[in-house]
């Protein structure tokens, strides 16, 4: 398979474990295990859950209860049968995307967002046009340019909602909208939906309360905190289901015990997660309002309550070129925009622990003043 590197992945892989002040990081503050058991006041049994737990390949397709907890996460009713568990939102699509995407299958996909949802349709042999976010409608796409690129041959429509990295959200009126489109075709739409909107006025729906040919991904890395668990989900029709069973087969076989009881155990203390890190997110979107306003170089359009955020950068030099200097330099790690074709500007990982946002933020205020 001829596939270009993730340029994100690329980037973090290389460079953060040399981080100092980290502002990279699309998750929300990472929870500890301490923390994790906490949440259940004695850890409703975790740790003695996982002492005990027999080290086979458990649940092939995850457990009865993290279905259960998935389900629970939708309007409507989800059969089991079309929940599986996957090696985090990375395996979800990786999977969905090889069950669906056949040679010269026709796929649009909104652009730019994570490469996975058009390089791996590409590298599967399928045409991809792009339908692209505009900063000018606030990092909104435009229904009248999908109207035009979907056509009577169209297999996939793939989003990223909320969007990585601009943190925009697609609510469920728009949605409905793309959801009339795509059964013009009969074309299927996977939603990474990995970034939960933790606020906002009720508008947001998941793709799968929204459209029958739905193939919606997630897991328990970013809106929940535990990337550690790799503990993802796909949700799809019977026939995709089917297909999806057989690529896990080849690809992953099961997402383990430890992954499945934390994912599940993770789940069941949503509302508790949620609180946490609602909290965090508009504190520190607050934090960086505040630092953006005396910033004479730097402008953002604020994320919709989710993690992610993409700073507009008003400099001289290079983007890439200017975050490898502020992190050897200064210890501050950001992602340059163009790793996602965003050029001028960085992702803004703002919803690291405080003390690191604020320090991290002097530094780079630091940088930007020697322009």
């Amino acid at each position: 398979m001829d596939i270009p590197v993730i340029g994100v992945e690329e980037w973090l892989n290389a460079h953060e474990r040399d981080a100092v002040w980290d502002l990279a990081q699309s998750t929300i503050a990472s929870l500890t295990m301490e923390e994790l058991a906490a949440l259940g006041g004695d850890g409703d049994g975790l740790f003695e859950a996982l002492g005990s737990r027999v080290m086979n390949y458990g649940w092939i397709e995850g457990s009865p209860d993290f279905k259960d907890a998935v389900a629970s996460l939708y309007e409507r009713e989800i059969p089991h049968g079309n929940i599986l568990q996957t090696n985090g939102c990375t395996g979800a699509n990786l999977n969905a995307l090889m069950a669906v995407v056949r040679p010269e299958d026709h796929v649009v996909a909104e652009w730019p967002t994570y490469a996975p949802l058009y390089e791996i349709p590409r590298a599967l042999g399928a045409e991809v046009d792009y339908w692209p976010i505009h900063e000018h409608l606030g990092w909104m796409p435009d229904l009248n340019e999908l109207e035009r690129l979907v056509r009577p041959d169209t297999r996939l429509i793939c989003l990223n909602n909320a969007s990585n990295p601009v943190g925009a959200v697609l609510d469920g009126e728009m949605l409905e909208a793309v959801a009339d489109i795509a059964s013009r075709s009969g074309a299927y739409v996977l939603c990474d939906e990995v970034y939960l909107p933790l606020e906002g006025d009720g508008a947001y729906r998941s793709m799968a309360d929204v459209y029958e040919r739905a193939i919606v991904t997630n897991s328990v890395s970013k809106t929940y905190s535990v990337p550690a668990a790799r503990c993802g989900w796909v949700i799809a029709d019977d026939d995709v289901s089917d297909a999806i069973r057989t690529m896990r087969d080849y690809t992953m076989i099961s997402g383990g015990v430890f992954s499945d009881l934390l994912g599940t155990y993770v789940l069941r203390h949503r509302e508790q997660i949620w609180e946490r890190n609602r909290a965090i997110v508009r504190r520190n979107r607050l934090l960086v309002q505040s630092w953006i306003d005396g910033q004479p170089r730097v402008s953002w359009i604020p994320p919709r309550g989710v993690s992610t955020s993409y700073i507009r950068l008003d400099i001289p030099e290079d983007d890439e070129a200017f975050c490898l200097g502020l992190l050897e330099r200064r210890g501050v790690l950001l992602v340059p925009g163009s790793r996602f074709g965003l050029p001028c500007g960085a992702r803004l990982g703002y919803c690291t622990r405080p003390e690191v946002l604020l320090r991290g933020l002097e530094l780079l205020g630091e940088a930007l003043a020697e322009f």
